[in-house]
């Protein structure tokens, strides 16, 4: 890990992954594609891309059946206690309607409904992910959506992870298909024979997958474009070497891309720390990726004091933030800029990644600054109430009629002048 004196313009910001262009020309033609014929086309993609001829995209209730009793009493527990962390989490959320109605017996409001449909898309293929499963549904669920769809890609055997399936089952969501990479985000988006269409897509995925809701946002809502995987962790001397390294490496491992940074304002710290980053490494069975991560984007900050440090963090506004220090909710209280905020040495970036509650879908490459974790708020939408009392009209229709005349606006002054603005106050 290379060892830096703090400076102005820090920053995890990493160059976009946009895609190639062949690869944005391929996103597209396989949307349009399944635009064109639908299943037809998913079937023809399913069997190109993941190698498998499907007879049918839905996943049976006997699938669902099966891939539960093939897990244990014990894995079943933890994924149904982690579903009920999640939930009593996003509960708490939670927004209601609200209305006001002043003297004059004019009423406004705000009307809070939740989204028809929601489309998940969960990673599959060699890998398994009920974790994206339970934070990408739970806050839907919560918000009151009643239709929320799962796809993730089949494996060889054109079958679904049963720890996936299992989440699923767990999270209530009963309409899953076996269809992945692009073309079921466009599925997702456009609808086919099998598959309707929603209104938002949320969940992560490849690059295609990534370029895809790209292609599809405006048609539809969707979540996030998110990058590599990105800690910070800010520690003092009280923090203990070999749990920093640990949890630095815990992100290292998810892509060559992500970004580990220790920021500290001791030096016996940072020496500390690097070492156990190079011995550990050594230890971990995806060791190339988190070497080649902590080679290209790990770092350490050395800063002269507590105020710098923690301007360093907010200037990095990272995707996830540990505090390791003596005054560590003092601390806390300064930081303006964090998708998630880890406090003690206790509170490891996985307790979050799985199992506290709060939800792992962050904002990355700074985007902190201006975004928030997925939340329930995500799966709802507000209308404006305005209920006009006559009285509230008679004393302001001049008003208004003047202010749509300032911008030229005739047709808007005239229609409130159609209700008798002339005879007002007569």
């Amino acid at each position: 890990m290379k060892i830096e004196r703090f400076a102005e313009g820090i920053s995890l910001k990493r160059s976009v992954d946009a895609g190639t262009a062949d690869q944005r020309k391929a996103v597209q033609d396989i949307i349009h594609a399944v635009r064109k014929s639908g299943d037809s086309a998913l079937l023809n993609y399913t069997e190109r891309f993941d190698g498998v001829r499907l007879e049918e995209f839905l996943v049976s209730e006997r699938e669902m059946e099966e891939a539960i009793a093939s897990l244990t009493a014990e894995q079943l527990d933890i994924i149904q206690e982690a579903a009920d962390n999640i939930e009593l989490f996003h509960e708490k959320q939670i927004r209601n309607s609200w209305f006001t109605t002043d003297d004059t017996g004019t009423m406004l409001g705000q009307k809070l409904t939740p989204l028809d449909a929601v489309g998940v898309y969960v990673p599959g293929g060699t890998a398994a992910y009920p974790s994206s499963v339970l934070m990408n549904t739970m806050p839907a669920k919560a918000a009151g959506v009643e239709r929320i769809v799962m796809v993730s890609p089949p494996g060889k055997d054109g079958k679904l992870s049963p720890a996936v399936l299992a989440a699923a089952k767990i999270a209530g969501v009963k309409e899953i298909y076996k269809v992945g990479g692009a073309q079921a985000i466009a599925a997702l988006a456009y609808g086919t024979e099998t598959i309707n269409k929603v209104d938002k897509i949320v969940g992560p995925g490849n690059i295609y997958v990534a370029l895809a809701k790209r292609e599809v946002f405006g048609d539809v809502a969707i979540d996030m474009i998110a990058g590599p995987s990105e800690i910070a962790v800010l520690a003092d001397e009280s923090a203990l070497a070999a749990e920093v390294a640990a949890d630095l490496l815990s992100q290292a491992e998810h892509d060559a891309r992500a970004c580990s940074v220790l920021v500290t304002t001791s030096t016996s710290l940072a020496e500390e720390v690097a070492q156990e980053v190079a011995k550990q490494v050594e230890l971990l069975p995806r060791r190339d990726i988190a070497a080649a991560s902590m080679k290209d984007y790990g770092r350490v900050v050395v800063c002269g004091n507590m105020t710098e440090a923690i301007e360093a963090v907010n200037e990095l506004a990272p995707e996830h933030l540990e505090i390791m220090t003596n005054d560590a909710l003092e601390v806390m209280a300064k930081i303006r800029h964090a998708g998630a905020i880890f406090i003690g040495r206790y509170s490891s970036e996985p307790v979050g990644d799985y199992f506290a509650g709060p939800n792992h879908v962050l904002p990355t490459n700074g985007t902190a600054r201006f975004s928030s974790p997925l939340n329930v708020d995500d799966f709802q939408k507000k209308s404006s109430i305005i209920m006009y009392s006559e009285t509230a009209f008679r004393k302001n229709a001049e008003k208004i009629a003047a202010f749509a005349r300032m911008e030229g606006l005739e047709g808007h002054a005239r229609a409130i002048e159609s209700r008798g603005v002339n005879e007002l106050g007569k």
